[in-house]
């Protein structure tokens, strides 16, 4: 008789079942690293000084409520849009074939393709700007390809990686983090005056940063051991961990005048600064490695047959080059203006899922149905979100900014584009659904994979 060998790394293909290997505290402690990025502690300056206007800051008070009520909104939409890979052992982009049908599911899928490959080139050259900082003498370039070969292997082996994440390196970072904000708090300069205005485009940020993790998180929530230890998990690590990092952030730049350049300065300044920025540094490789990892899972949907391996080896070079070759800054906005049209296909997905029984009918197979009437609310919800906020992409921008004039829609700064567009976009839901959407679901068996039953753990198929 031949012994069955359980399975504790991710499936090769989606046709194989996922194992469930990962508990509370490995879910707490790979969030607990996402939440804290590079990127986060110079991207505070949008919380403190959310307007165009530097001398309209926030007061110190007012911005670290705004880091505190906006994480704690977006990271429960992110720990919510979990709740079903958990359930179901499938991806993220797959989930969607229930929302959408299969082949509709394609255009989120690829747009998450092109934003995660983005994202992935910023993290690497994010990477290589912070090691510049400490070691001028060395290549920018060479630490790319470091950087690059060390968020592939890694996206070879995502299981294991979390299982380190969450022995060693949360806790070495959670003490990195707690030592520079004490170090910076107790030093820190007279804090300039500021008030509350713009304090809700201080929230919205600190939402669209969180939300921007909803196109991954079932990648992850699918191999938790329970629904609640994906959800928890999730929940309490990232917000925990995001709110740290801005707080640091916003030590920092007060430190330095809101001079962003100098952020990183500032924590090289402090004794043992340089041991600590090296940590924070070297840990960045997970938000890449993530992001490598993350573009094959949705390659996936497209190609469910596809092995992971090779695609992940490709897709790494491909960031690593582009790493090398392009100037990412100026593709930013065009990557928050595709990050951005997410929050509304957050709400559809909740709403569907958690209110319209969609854990009950969904069909996750390869050959499920059209549902081109779940488009509409996510549609709705994208326009919603560019009339309030049309960000900063040449063109597009002036569209929205033009849509808006003619309808009348004042772009008042206590308005929160996310918030909004989210709003909308599950109340549209709610009136798709109870108008006709229910009435042409497609009868037939479902699998119990597609009625959201949880898995078999640990075997493959």
């Amino acid at each position: 008789m031949t012994a069955v060998v359980e399975q504790h790394e991710a499936p090769t293909t989606l046709r194989e079942k996922a194992p469930r290997t990962l508990g509370f505290f490995d879910q707490m402690g790979m969030w607990g690293n996402l939440g804290i990025s590079l990127l986060g502690f110079t991207g505070a300056i949008t919380v403190w000084q959310p307007t165009e206007d530097p001398k309209r800051a926030l007061s110190l008070g007012a911005a670290l409520l705004a880091t505190v009520v906006g994480t704690l909104i977006g990271t429960a939409a992110v720990a919510l849009a979990g709740v079903p890979g958990a359930r179901t052992g499938q991806p993220a982009m797959v989930l969607l074939r229930g929302l959408f049908g299969t082949r509709l599911s394609w255009l989120p899928s690829v747009l998450n393709i092109f934003q995660l490959i983005g994202w992935g080139v910023f993290e690497l050259v994010t990477i290589a700007a912070a090691m510049h900082q400490m070691w001028p003498s060395v290549p920018t370039a060479l630490v790319v390809i470091i950087a690059g070969v060390v968020s592939t292997l890694l996206a070879l082996y995502p299981l294991r990686w979390i299982k380190v994440l969450r022995r060693y390196v949360t806790i070495l970072v959670v003490i990195t983090l707690a030592y520079l904000g004490i170090r910076l708090g107790t030093h820190l300069p007279s804090v300039p005056g500021g008030g509350w205005d713009g304090f809700s485009i201080a929230v919205d940020y600190t939402i669209a940063v969180s939300v921007s993790w909803v196109p991954v998180v079932a990648d992850y929530a699918r191999h938790s051991r329970s629904p609640r230890a994906g959800f928890w998990g999730t929940f309490i690590g990232y917000a925990v961990t995001q709110i740290a990092c801005y707080t640091v952030g916003l030590l920092a730049l007060v430190t330095m005048g809101g001079d962003t350049g100098k952020v990183f300065a500032a924590f090289l300044a402090v004794p043992l600064g340089t041991v600590c920025f090296f940590v924070l540094t070297a840990r960045e490789t997970d938000q890449s490695f993530v992001n490598v990892y993350s573009t094959t899972v949705s390659a996936q949907n497209l190609r469910p047959g596809w092995d992971r391996r090779p695609m992940a080896v490709v897709i790494g070079l491909v960031v690593t080059l582009l790493a090398l070759a392009v100037n990412i800054d100026n593709y930013a906005s065009f990557l928050s203006l595709i990050g951005s049209v997410f929050v509304p296909l957050t709400a559809v997905l909740l709403v569907d899922y958690f209110i319209f029984g969609g854990k009950q009918r969904w069909d996750l197979g390869e050959d499920a149905p059209s549902r081109p009437w779940m488009l509409l609310p996510w549609l709705v919800g994208i326009a919603a979100y560019q009339l309030v906020y049309p960000g900063e992409v040449a063109g597009w921008a002036t569209f929205w900014t033009n849509a808006a004039g003619w309808l009348h829609i004042p772009q008042n700064q206590w308005m929160s584009a996310s918030v909004i567009s989210f709003v909308i976009a599950g109340l549209v839901t709610m009136l798709v659904e109870v108008v006709g959407g229910r009435r042409v679901e497609p009868a037939g068996e479902v699998r119990p994979e597609a009625a959201g039953e949880p898995v078999e753990a640990g075997r493959p198929s």
